[in-house]
C-alpha cells in the first residue's frame, strides 16, 4: 500500500480526507499536533475518532513548547497584532504543525503527505510551501481543494459511509492554540453581521475587577502574581484567569495570502494581555530608536510569518535583532481584569528610563540649564529655519 501521512485535526475536512484516502488504496497514518488549547481527553477523543475513519496509526505530537521558544516569543517581542488587531493566532501555529508534520513523514518513509485545506484559505500556501521546500520528494495530496468540495458534499459522503457524527451540528469552525482561538462561522463571511456571543469559546463568569502582576524577564513572560514557570504554562495560566472575564474577544479583517479579504472571529486573552503588559515594559525601558525600529521590523516578521515564508532566512535575522532588543525588557506590569476588557495600570522595572533624577516631564529639569535649553532647540531647528527662509 502507498503510506501517506495526513495532516488530521479531527474536524469535517481532515475526517474526509482520512475516509476517501483509505477507501482510495493509500496506507494513511494520521498526526496531530498539539500547539495548545488541548486537554488530554479531547486528544484521546481525536485518535478514538481518527481510528473510526478508516487509519492505520495515529499519533499526537506535543508541539507547546516548540511553538512558544520558534515563534510566540518573537511576536511577543515584537508586539505583532496584524492590522493592529489580530495576534497571528492559527496563522503560526500552522507553521510549527507544517514543520513537525512533515518531519514525520519523513521518520516513517511516507510517500505521501495530505492535508484538507480548501482552495480559498491561506492555510493550503502554508502548508503546501513547507512540506515542498523540506520534503520536495514527497507528492501532496488535498482532496476537498483538488475535488472543489462544499461542506454538505463532505458530509453526505461520510453519512454514505457510516461515519456520523453530527457534523450538521458544527455550525462554528474553532481552532484553539496556545496564542488565542479563531472562530468562523456564517457572519465572518458578511461584512457587517458580528459573531454572537455564545460562539467564542469563553464565557463570562466573573463580575468585579481583579488584578494581576505580569512579571518580564528580559521580554519573556516568566510569572503572573509571583508564581513562575516556563513561558507556556505561564501564558496557559493567565489566559486561565482572563477567560473568565470572556476578555480577548474580536474580528479581524485582513488581506489573505490569494489575494482576498477574509474575516474571521477570535478569543485571545493572554495574547493580546501579554503583547500591551509587554509594549508598556518596553516604553519605559527601551530607548525611542530602538522602539522606531522594533516597529517596522516587527510589522515584517508577522507579515512574512502569516505568509508562510518561516523558513525564509531572513526571518532568522530579524529574530536575532528582536532577541537583542530585549535585553532590558524586565519588570513588572500591572495589569486589572474587568468583564470583557483589562487595564494596564502602570510598571515597575529598574531599567525604567523614567527615572526622576533626570527630570520630571513638563515639571522640572534637572540634567541642563535653561540657557543650554534655548541653544539646544535653536539648533535642533537649524534645518526648518533655513528650508523656510530660502523658500518662502
Amino acid at each position: 500500500m502507498k503510506k501517506l501521512v495526513i495532516a488530521y485535526s479531527g474536524g469535517l475536512d481532515t475526517s474526509y480526507c482520512a475516509v476517501s484516502l483509505s477507501k482510495a488504496g493509500y496506507d494513511v497514518h494520521a498526526v496531530s499536533v498539539n500547539t495548545g488549547g488541548f486537554t488530554n481527553e479531547e486528544i484521546k477523543t481525536i485518535e478514538a475518532n481518527a481510528y473510526k475513519m478508516g487509519v492505520s496509526t495515529y499519533k499526537n505530537i506535543d508541539a507547546v513548547a516548540t511553538f512558544y521558544n520558534k515563534v510566540v516569543k518573537y511576536l511577543i517581542f515584537g508586539n505583532v497584532l496584524k492590522n493592529n488587531t489580530y495576534p497571528l493566532s492559527v496563522s503560526a501555529e500552522r507553521i510549527i504543525q507544517a514543520i513537525e508534520i512533515i518531519e514525520y513523514a519523513k521518520s516513517i518513509d511516507a510517500e505521501y503527505i495530505a492535508h484538507g485545506s480548501t482552495g480559498a484559505g491561506n492555510d493550503q500556501v502554508r502548508f503546501d510551501m513547507i512540506f515542498q521546500t523540506l520534503a520536495p520528494g514527497i507528492k501532496i495530496i488535498t482532496p476537498i481543494r483538488d475535488g472543489k468540495l462544499t461542506r454538505q458534499e463532505e458530509i453526505d459522503y461520510l453519512k454514505e459511509n457510516n461515519v456520523d457524527m453530527s457534523w450538521e451540528k458544527a455550525k462554528y469552525s474553532v481552532n484553539k492554540g496556545l496564542w488565542g482561538t479563531s472562530v468562523g462561522g456564517s457572519e465572518t463571511l458578511t461584512s457587517g453581521k458580528p459573531l454572537p456571543g455564545a460562539a467564542y469559546p469563553s464565557q463570562l463568569e466573573k463580575d468585579g475587577e481583579e488584578k494581576v502582576v505580569l512579571t518580564f524577564e528580559k521580554g519573556e513572560l516568566v510569572a503572573v502574581n509571583g508564581v513562575k514557570n516556563d513561558s507556556d504554562k505561564v501564558i496557559e495560566t493567565l489566559n486561565t484567569l482572563a477567560a473568565a472575564y470572556a476578555i480577548g474577544r474580536d474580528i479581524h479583517v485582513g488581506d489573505t495570502i490569494v489575494g482576498i479579504k477574509g474575516r474571521v472571529g477570535f478569543e485571545a486573552a493572554a495574547a493580546l494581555i501579554t503583547i500591551k503588559a509587554h509594549h508598556l515594559l518596553e516604553k519605559h525601558t527601551l530607548t525611542k530608536w530602538q522602539l522606531q525600529h522594533k516597529e517596522y521590523l516587527a510589522s515584517f516578521y508577522g507579515m512574512h510569518l502569516h505568509e508562510g515564508q518561516y523558513l525564509d532566512p531572513v526571518m532568522r535575522d530579524m529574530e536575532a535583532f528582536l532577541q537583542s532588543s530585549q535585553d532590558k525588557v524586565s519588570g513588572d506590569v500591572i495589569v486589572t481584569l474587568k468583564p470583557y476588557h483589562f487595564s494596564l495600570d502602570g510598571i515597575s522595572s529598574k531599567h525604567d528610563l523614567m527615572s526622576a533624577k533626570f527630570g520630571s516631564y513638563g515639571e522640572e529639569n534637572k540634567g541642563w540649564t535653561a540657557d543650554e535649553a534655548k541653544g539646544f532647540i535653536k539648533i535642533v531647528g537649524n534645518q526648518n529655519k533655513i528650508y523656510q527662509q530660502v523658500n518662502s
